[in-house]
C-alpha cells in the first residue's frame, strides 16, 4: 500500500521532493531520472485542483487515480521513498503547491524537482512556485515526447504553413520508423487513400482488452462514485488497465488481433460498435504507462514480420509520430490564447444533447452515449459527427474545446486543444488545416450506418424530414463566405452553391435556420 502522508517527519531527512504529475507514470520521467532514490521524496497526490478545473468524465478521474496509485507502489517496490495523498485525505490541501508545501514542511527540504506539466495552465502556476515555496523548483523538459519545443519551433520559423505531413515526414527520419535506405518504405510517405473503407456489420471485430479490478481500483471507483457522483459518464462496468503491464497485455493484444484492419476500416462507424479496429491506448500513452516509440516500433514489427501490412502499420505510427507529436508542437508554440481562437466568431451555446445523448440524429445520440459509457470515441466519430455539427452549427468554439477536454479519457489540453480549436472547429482561422472539415449527412452515410434508422432522411435535402447536417452544411458556407470564399479548396462548392436557384438556396437556408431555432 503506498504510503499516506501526515504533517509529521517522515524517515531520513530529504534533499528535494519530487513530484510526479497524474499524467508521468513512467519510471522514464525526466525527473525520476535525474533523482537520487537514497535521499529524495517522491510526492503524488490526488487533488481538487487537477480533479475539478473542468467535470471530467467518471471513468476518466478513476483511471488517473488508479493508475497513480499503482505507480506509486511500483516506485516503493523499485526502493523509492513515496509519499502520497488520496483525495480524501483530511489534511490534503486541495491543490498541488498546497500539498509540495506541506512535503517541504515535513523534511525541511530545500528544492523541487518537477517534470513539464502537459498544460499551459499548471506550468503558468509552477512557475510561480519558488516565490510561494521559498525554495528552488525546477521545471524539467518532458522527454518523453519525440520532438522538443525547440525542434518544433525550429521546424515551424519561416513556414507560412504548418501541414502535418511535411513533420510527419522529418520525424520518419528522424525516428527511421518503416524507412529503408532514407526512403519511406514501400515507396509513399502516406497510405491514407487506402484507409477509408467503410464498415459492414458482418465483420468480426475484436474488443480492447479489457481488465478485471483489483482492490485498489474498486476502492477507487468507490471514491469517485461519492465525491464526483454528478460528473459525465458512466463508472462501471470499468475496464481500464491501470498498470505498464496491464497496458502491455493491452498493447499485445491490439497487434495481434486488431491492427491487420486497423488502416482498412480506421474511418469508419458501426451503430453498437465503439471501438472497430481502433487500438484504444491513447490514454495509455498519455499518462506513461506506455512510450510513443515503444508502441510504433512494436507496430512496425508487425509489418516487417508479416502480421500486418502497410497501410495499416503507417497509418497508426502516422497517429503518434504525426498527429500525436505534431498537436503538442503547435499547441505550445501558440499558447496562451490557442484556446480562446474563434475565426468565425461563433457564440452558439453547446446544446444540452451532447451531455444527455438525447436526440433524434442517429449518428449523434450514438457517439454521445458510446461517449458517456465508454469515455471513448475514434477520430472520426469525434471529428465528422460531434465536431462537425458543433462547427456547422456555430456553437462557441471554446464550449467545444471544454466539452473534449472533460468526456474522454485520453483528453489533456496539449492534444485535444489542438484537434478541436484547429483541425474540428478551424477556430484558428487555418493555421492547421488547410480547410474546414465541414461535411453533409453524405458523409456520415458514406462511411456508417446511422442513416439506416435514423429518424431523418439523409437523402431529403430540405424540409422537416431532412438530414440536420444537409442545410446546416450550406448554412455554415454562406454564413462564413467572407472568411471561405477565397479558399481554393472550396471554391468548387461555392461555385456549386451560386449555381443553384434561389428558391433551392432559400429552402437550405430556411431548413437551416428551424434547426437552429430548435436547439
Amino acid at each position: 500500500m503506498v504510503t499516506r502522508t501526515n504533517d509529521q517527519d517522515l524517515g531520513a531527512p530529504c534533499l528535494r521532493i519530487i513530484l510526479i504529475l497524474g499524467d508521468q507514470l513512467s519510471r522514464d520521467i525526466r525527473s525520476l531520472q535525474l533523482a537520487d532514490r537514497n535521499c529524495d521524496i517522491v510526492l503524488m497526490a490526488e487533488v481538487a485542483q487537477e480533479a475539478k478545473y473542468v467535470p471530467h468524465h467518471k471513468k476518466k478521474i478513476a483511471f488517473v487515480f488508479s493508475a497513480m496509485r499503482h505507480f506509486a507502489q511500483d516506485l516503493q517496490a523499485h526502493g523509492w521513498r513515496v509519499e502520497y495523498t488520496r483525495y480524501d485525505d483530511a489534511n490534503n490541501s486541495g491543490s498541488l503547491v498546497g500539498e509540495v508545501q506541506r512535503a517541504i514542511k515535513r523534511h525541511s527540504a530545500s528544492e523541487v524537482m518537477v517534470t513539464e506539466p502537459g498544460e499551459f495552465r499548471l506550468k503558468s502556476d509552477i512557475k510561480s512556485w519558488t516565490r510561494k515555496l521559498g525554495v528552488a523548483v525546477e521545471c524539467l523538459d518532458d522527454t518523453r515526447f519525440l520532438a522538443s519545443h525547440s525542434d518544433f519551433q525550429n521546424w515551424a520559423q519561416g513556414r507560412k504553413q504548418l501541414r502535418m505531413e511535411y513533420f510527419y515526414r522529418e520525424m520518419r527520419k528522424i525516428t527511421g520508423l518503416l524507412m529503408k535506405e532514407g526512403q519511406p518504405e514501400g515507396g509513399k510517405w502516406n497510405y491514407d487513400s487506402e484507409n477509408r473503407k467503410p464498415a459492414k456489420g458482418d465483420l468480426l471485430i475484436p474488443h480492447p482488452l479489457r481488465n478485471s479490478t483489483d482492490e485498489v481500483t474498486e476502492e477507487v471507483l468507490d471514491l469517485v462514485a461519492s465525491n464526483f457522483g454528478g460528473n459525465f459518464g458512466t463508472l462501471r462496468p470499468f475496464w481500464c488497465a491501470v498498470t505498464r503491464e496491464g497496458a502491455l497485455e493491452a498493447l499485445d493484444h491490439f497487434v495481434n488481433h486488431a491492427l491487420p484492419h486497423f488502416g482498412d476500416y480506421q474511418d469508419a462507424m458501426l451503430e453498437g460498435e465503439p471501438f472497430l479496429y481502433h487500438s484504444v491506448l491513447a490514454q495509455y500513452i498519455n499518462v506513461g504507462l506506455l512510450g510513443p516509440l515503444e508502441v510504433c516500433r512494436r507496430v512496425e514489427d508487425a509489418y516487417y514480420d508479416g502480421h500486418a501490412p502497410l497501410n495499416a502499420v503507417e497509418g497508426y505510427i502516422r497517429q503518434i509520430i504525426g498527429w500525436r507529436e505534431y498537436m503538442r508542437g503547435i499547441y505550445w508554440l501558440n499558447m496562451p490564447g490557442y484556446t480562446e481562437a474563434n475565426f468565425f466568431g461563433a457564440t452558439r451555446n453547446l446544446p444540452d444533447f451532447y451531455w444527455t445523448g438525447d436526440t433524434d440524429m442517429a449518428c449523434m445520440a450514438a457517439v454521445i452515449s458510446q461517449t458517456r459509457d465508454e469515455a471513448y470515441a475514434h477520430h472520426i466519430q469525434r471529428l465528422m459527427v460531434t465536431g462537425n455539427f458543433a462547427m456547422l452549427a456555430g456553437i462557441d468554439p471554446h464550449a467545444v474545446h471544454e466539452w473534449y477536454l472533460a468526456v474522454y479519457f485520453d483528453a489533456y489540453e496539449w492534444v485535444e486543444a489542438p484537434n478541436v480549436i484547429g483541425m474540428s472547429q478551424f477556430a484558428d482561422g487555418g493555421l492547421l488545416s488547410s480547410k474546414p472539415y465541414a461535411a453533409s449527412g453524405n458523409y456520415i452515410n458514406k462511411m456508417s450506418n446511422h442513416c439506416a434508422h435514423c429518424h431523418y432522411d439523409v437523402s431529403e435535402k430540405t424540409g422537416k424530414n431532412a438530414c440536420p447536417f444537409n442545410p446546416l452544411y450550406w448554412d455554415f458556407l454562406i454564413r462564413n463566405q467572407n472568411q471561405l470564399r477565397s479558399n481554393p479548396r472550396l471554391g468548387h462548392v461555392y461555385r456549386t452553391w451560386d449555381r443553384m436557384s434561389a428558391d433551392k438556396q432559400g429552402e437550405y437556408l430556411a431548413g437551416a435556420m428551424a434547426v437552429l431555432n430548435a436547439l
